[in-house]
């Protein structure tokens, strides 16, 4: 009889702990791992993983899967780029707790600050629950091709208990803070993994008003926090704009200090080139004194997705594109190379509501071709700006002619964070600081305009093979970054390394033809909404659970995926 169930033959083991590679097999019984080198015993199915890089999988602690989680079971595009664990709830959105008259209020806010269509998400929600914990129960019912963990989100927290009130900013009474001290101890008690929270003015609800939980006074964030220290375990994730960052960052202290959880704090270079610094500089600090604060950062730049195809395109808003905006995609590319209509395009102006954006694309400089594969660091002598001065183009009418490549597929990329110097050296030193930890993918989210989730194999195949403006990564760092340290950091101890004992989620990589593809619309949403799909070659095997998910891309039947409590 068979000793195991799976083995996986002859790959050369990363296994997550930082140690070297070597040649080895993993045995796998049920959901654990049971042994790893030289397997002797017979299994089930055996899976010839010579020459093939052998790493566990992959844990994404930033995804907005809150929705999509309810009605689907394939959690794209995380699945595709060896995600086996996603954590979701971020950025203090998510839709619980939640009374029935405020189903309204939560879908507004996940489509203005994750960009998911409200219509997909009126559609797809059931609304089966009040409370989080109900909220757990029907998640928990659930199959999925990965495993999923949930976080309480600030603004549904506030909603909950304050209503109106709280939807509008207002300070928190004593009452309400004492409830929500109840509340997020409750939720963290019947498994939620943390509590997440928002404090920028970039998120605001579809129709323009800002998240619920922007100006959260102290003595109700201590609260939520001691919440945490009520319910023994749980870890705290936030984003703020850090506008007065001495007196922001001593608050997220103090929630630290309260709960004695670990912290996580989104981290990016913005348009300064060094003023990430700052906040790292604080969260170094911290740790020094015995908080534990970890910057979340991304692998390269965070940036939007301009096209035909796509939620917006340089154009939107200048009126001569607004008139054919709703066409189909093939009429408007015919549309678009009418010479007199161009010419129009091109010499109108940018509406007010788009001015930001458009300052961003400084003129053509800060916009590329994204390219299949997609180049995240692309050469400013490459910008549409420079390729049109080269050429000897007006910018904006050489960029139209971009936009109808690939019969109106052509995707551009807009960086607007992590690009301020056009390189990926801040990438670099972000991922290999001891005080930060790899996320800020957003799978799921920013359906129409972003689509990072491929972050993770952004890490593997730009910083340990590809780099050619800079230092490369060596691969035992990197994949313990994406496994051992993202899954240390939410506290979940079960996975994460290649070790006996562990729960058996791996990855068989081909990592010589491991590449990422261009993102590209698909409709597959509830009510026929549209979302950015990015799918991956090379990942041979994805394995959750001691059960192969996808091979070689395919997906099988295989859904072992679950909550994780």
């Amino acid at each position: 009889m068979a000793q195991h169930d799976l083995v996986i033959r002859g790959g050369t083991v990363i296994d997550g702990t930082g140690a070297p590679a070597r040649t080895a097999d993993v045995a796998i019984q049920g959901r654990r791992i049971v042994e790893v080198g030289r397997v002797a015993g017979s299994a089930r199915r055996e899976f010839d993983a010579a020459g093939a890089l052998v790493a566990p999988g992959f844990v994404d602690i930033h995804t907005h899967y809150d929705g999509q989680a309810t009605w689907g079971s394939r959690m794209a595009p995380s699945c595709h780029h060896g995600v086996t664990t996603a954590v979701m709830g971020n950025c203090g959105v998510g839709f619980a707790p939640v009374r029935p008259a405020d189903h309204d209020l939560l879908i507004e806010l996940m489509e203005g600050v994750e960009d998911i269509p409200g219509a997909a998400l009126h559609e797809g929600l059931s609304w089966d629950w009040q409370s989080f914990p109900q909220y757990l129960d029907y998640l928990d019912k659930r199959r999925y091709d990965i495993d999923l963990a949930a976080q309480l989100p600030h603004a549904a927290l506030r909603v909950f208990v304050m209503g109106e009130r709280g939807a509008n900013r207002e300070p928190a009474n004593a009452d309400d803070v004492a409830a929500m001290q109840k509340l997020t101890a409750e939720a963290i008690r019947a498994g939620a993994i943390g509590f997440t929270s928002s404090r920028t003015l970039n998120h605001r609800s579809s129709k323009g008003a800002p998240t619920p939980s922007l100006k959260a006074e102290r003595d109700e964030l201590v609260a939520i926090a001691r919440g945490l220290r009520d319910a023994g375990r749980g870890v705290l994730e936030f984003i703020s704009d850090f506008e007065d960052l001495d007196a922001e960052f001593e608050l997220l202290r103090a929630m630290v200090r309260e709960s004695g959880r670990p912290m996580s704090i989104s981290l990016a270079q913005g348009l300064s080139p060094h003023g990430w610094r700052k906040v790292l500089g604080r969260i170094e600090a911290a740790n020094a004194e015995g908080l534990v604060m970890r910057g979340q950062v991304a692998p390269r730049p965070i940036g939007i997705l301009l096209g035909l195809t796509t939620t917006l395109n340089p154009f939107t808003t200048r009126p001569s594109y607004m008139e054919i905006a709703r066409l189909p995609l093939a009429e408007r590319v015919l549309a678009l190379k009418d010479p007199a209509r161009r010419a129009r395009i091109a010499a109108e102006e940018t509406a007010p509501g788009f001015q930001r954006l458009f300052r961003m694309m400084d003129g053509g400089r800060k916009v590329w071709v994204l390219g299949d594969p997609p180049n995240y660091e692309p050469d400013p002598a490459d910008s549409i700006a420079a390729r049109a001065a080269a050429a000897g183009r007006d910018t904006w009418e050489f960029m139209l002619d971009v936009l109808v490549e690939e019969d109106g597929r052509q995707i551009l990329f807009m960086p607007f964070a992590n690009y301020a110097e056009n390189n990926l050296d801040c990438c670099r030193e972000m991922l290999l600081h001891a005080n930060t930890v790899p996320g800020l993918g957003d799978g799921g989210a920013h359906v129409g305009t972003i689509c990072d989730a491929s972050f993770t194999t952004t890490l593997l195949t730009h910083w340990g093979r590809d780099r050619t403006r800079g230092e490369l990564i060596d691969l035992p760092t990197l994949i313990r970054r994406q496994t051992h340290d993202t899954a240390r950091a939410v506290d979940l101890t079960d996975r994460g390394t290649l070790e006996p004992g562990m729960k058996a989620d791996v990855n068989v990589i081909d990592f010589a033809n491991l590449r990422i593809r261009a993102p590209e619309m698909v409709r597959d949403l509830p009510a026929g909404g549209a979302r950015l799909e990015q799918k991956a070659e090379g990942f041979l095997a994805n394995v959750v659970s001691g059960e192969i998910t996808y091979e070689r891309g395919q997906a099988t039947d295989a859904l072992p995926g679950r909550l994780v409590r």
